[in-house]
């Protein structure tokens, strides 16, 4: 039987054969999609992230779908349990003529499970297999730099937790990590206005924007201070003046932003939520653990990275001579935190500090 309804219809409209099936349709779809809702849940639903205090604004909305895909390469970081030493276990440096001094005190079992995470970690299988080759030398420096970033960098590497810092943050499988970057330095744009030893010539590191393209070679290797913010409209000086911030030097913070928005798939909010950043009584956590950042990448690139200009193939230099350095992409790789704060490093007390490891 049908429903009364659709016999007065059809008396009402008898030429009108899709009225009724139109209407059917759209109820059953809104009744098909509503429990598709309720059993599956929102596609569109969103979490706030904390960013300050509650009630005052400072929260960032994300969608839960995002949040829940992950960094795809978690599955992939490879590690193993420590061995703990027992008395009169041989040390590495009277097992192999090979092994570097920086890992001579480890028990043989250690040392040769660490060699082995490390080759698997950089993708070079012939890491500390006694050839003389500038990548052994290079692992040298690099694991005294993550030793450094363990114990000297807590505030910015375990900000959220502990997740430490091992070869796999960086290189993720392969020789050379993606997301190293090379002083950018392109010639002059006679062409256009403005800044034009540094700018209008789009690049990455800018954001492909015409903003300037020496950002990370000024503020993250050279030591250079973001200091252009002032609370008069206008600054008396001219950009002669030493210690004068002018409008390029803006940009360049401005080129710099973008670059950790990329770095860490985030926006402006995540660190600057607040009635005035320049105040660090008001400042977010995340501004705080952002500007070590900014101190620890400097030292990593000046003390670590850039002095092995000399020990690297030409192949490995930037197209000025100058060697690859790190900087928040090289980590995060468009996370906002590596590995999506995978602890890495509790299986590997070897890199985890400079003094003797802790075994558990």
């Amino acid at each position: 039987m049908l429903p009364k309804w659709f016999t007065n219809w059809n008396k009402e409209n008898p030429t009108n054969v899709f009225g009724p099936g139109i209407i059917v349709g759209v109820v059953g779809g809104a009744v098909f999609v509503a429990a598709m809702i309720v059993a599956w849940g929102q596609p569109f639903a969103t979490a706030s992230t904390q960013t300050g205090p509650r009630g005052t604004g400072m929260s960032i909305p994300e969608f839960k779908s995002a949040l829940a895909e992950g960094d795809p390469t978690i599955g992939t970081f490879i590690t193993s349990d420590p061995i703990p030493p027992q008395p009169g276990d041989q040390l590495a440096r009277d097992a192999y003529e090979e092994a570097p001094e920086i890992l001579g005190d480890l028990t043989v079992a250690n040392y040769d499970r660490l060699v082995e995470a490390m080759r698997l970690w950089t993708g070079i299988p012939t890491l500390f297999n006694g050839e003389d080759n500038y990548q052994t030398t290079v692992a040298m420096r690099m694991i005294e730099m993550t030793q450094n970033l363990n114990e000297g960098w807590d505030g910015h590497v375990n900000a959220n937790g502990q997740v430490g810092v091992t070869c796999a943050t960086c290189h993720r499988g392969q020789p050379v990590p993606s997301n190293i970057w090379f002083d950018n330095t392109p010639l002059p744009n006679t062409n256009m206005a403005g800044f034009a030893a540094v700018q209008n010539r789009a690049s990455s590191t800018s954001g492909a924007t015409s903003l300037p393209s020496d950002a990370l070679s000024k503020l993250l290797a050279d030591y250079g201070q973001i200091t252009v913010h002032d609370l008069e409209s206008r600054v008396a000086g001219s950009p002669s003046d030493e210690g004068y911030q002018a409008i390029q030097h803006t940009e360049r913070t401005y080129a710099l932003m973008n670059y950790f928005a990329n770095s860490l798939g985030v926006n402006c909010n995540f660190c600057h939520n607040s009635r005035a950043f320049y105040d660090t009584a008001q400042v977010t956590p995340q501004w705080a653990t952002a500007s070590l950042g900014i101190g620890m990448v400097q030292e990593l690139n000046t003390e670590y990275l850039m002095p092995l200009v000399d020990v690297y193939p030409e192949e490995r230099l930037g197209h000025l001579g100058d060697a690859p350095k790190a900087a928040c992409a090289t980590c995060h790789k468009g996370y906002q935190q590596p590995y999506n704060g995978l602890n890495v490093i509790k299986d590997w007390p070897e890199l985890a500090t400079t003094g003797t490891p802790e075994y558990e």
